[in-house]
């Protein structure tokens, strides 16, 4: 009876939230296909859904306790899936274009913003090293999900990681709204579509962020932003994404060794959280890649392989709308005023760094890669 009444409570919790979360969704699928709103704002639904779910954030937290399990589920498991299936926009000819070069934007943002923020965090802005880690985690590889995964590693007091997630969110999402806003009224000097594409998976935060500047863009240019410029910022993005794999291992060798006083052997064997998805992304990138080549292809002689695609990249679009509306519901600006003030200066200043910093890697690379 106790375990039948706990699963019931569960159910019941999901899915509370994750009737708040569609509501939001439904409304701002609603207004991105108004017209005339669509004709003033050029806002995608992915857009809407965040300042919705922003404007909603304290009605949010005065029903944590029943709302939490299914707008964390869309925060986190329906993100992960959206952009496991944005592998249907991409193919494997087009991740091989991008090869090393790829791999090597990815590793100069994260080694040059990871060690900024330790070195000004603990001495320019007198944070502790734990919380300057996790700062600049989140601003080099992937958000809060390189905040949370390095706060496993760390096991560092829980209150650093709000912190660090509020300060990483705060500036992801303010990105994600600058860069296609900038992009579309050409402010950006010297970038095309595919150099914006670069600049946005090299720099921004989370990969929610990417996928919704992107259609976003794509959204507010009327096509001049090109779903190959998506596919690219999203790539880029994924190769930050795989990193923090290594990263993780890295950062937990170098913390065992500087702690020998304490059990060096549990530092080194403590559980990583190991972003799985980035590769199940690529698993769908082979998969599209093939369902490419035979896309005309009836199955049973009813529908063919180029509507599971479409499916697909549907799916992954009502994920990612998911995902924007559970992370603006979850902005918690109370508590990231009250706590985040050295924080916020820190994210702030590698927010700067990414901006003007990632522009010029950008143009470093214009003849490779755009």
């Amino acid at each position: 009876m106790l375990k039948n009444k706990h699963l019931f409570q569960m159910i019941s919790s999901n899915f509370k939230g994750l009737l708040l979360v569609s509501l939001i969704v439904a409304f701002a699928f609603y207004l991105s296909g108004i017209q005339a709103i669509q004709d003033t704002t050029h806002l995608a639904a992915t857009a809407f859904a965040i300042i919705i779910g922003a404007a909603l954030s304290p009605w949010f937290f005065r029903f944590q306790h029943t709302l939490q399990a299914g707008v964390h589920f869309s925060a986190k498991k329906l993100l992960r899936l959206g952009i496991v299936l944005y592998g249907f926009n991409i193919t494997f000819s087009e991740l091989y274009s991008i090869g090393f070069y790829g791999f090597l934007i990815a590793f100069i943002v994260i080694v040059s913003i990871f060690l900024i923020a330790l070195f000004a965090g603990t001495k320019i802005f007198k944070l502790d090293r734990e919380t300057s880690m996790l700062v600049g985690a989140g601003s080099a590889i992937c958000g809060a999900a390189a905040v949370l995964a390095l706060e496993s590693s760390l096991k560092s007091d829980s209150f650093k990681g709000v912190v660090a997630v509020g300060s990483v969110v705060i500036f992801g999402l303010i990105a994600m709204f600058l860069y296609p806003i900038a992009f579309s009224t050409g402010i950006i000097p010297l970038l095309d579509s595919n150099g914006m594409g670069l600049f946005m998976g090299a720099t921004l935060h989370e990969v929610a962020n990417v996928a919704g500047a992107a259609e976003m863009a794509k959204e507010m240019t009327n096509g001049i932003f090109t779903q190959s410029a998506a596919n690219l910022a999203v790539i880029i993005k994924m190769m930050r994404v795989i990193l923090l794999v290594p990263f993780l291992l890295i950062v937990a060798y170098f913390i065992a060794r500087d702690n020998n006083a304490q059990n060096t052997a549990q530092k080194t064997s403590k559980r990583i959280d190991i972003p799985y998805f980035a590769f199940m992304f690529l698993g769908v990138i082979v998969l599209n890649t093939f369902l490419s080549a035979h896309k005309d292809t009836l199955i049973l002689n009813v529908f063919s392989i180029q509507s599971i695609v479409e499916s697909g990249r549907f799916l992954c679009t009502l994920c990612i709308v998911y995902a924007m509306a559970a992370l603006g519901l979850q902005i918690d600006f109370k508590k990231f005023i009250k706590l985040g003030g050295k924080a916020f200066g820190l994210a702030f200043l590698l927010f700067l760094i990414l901006i003007f910093g990632g522009y010029l890697l950008t143009l470093c690379f214009q003849g490779i890669l755009w």
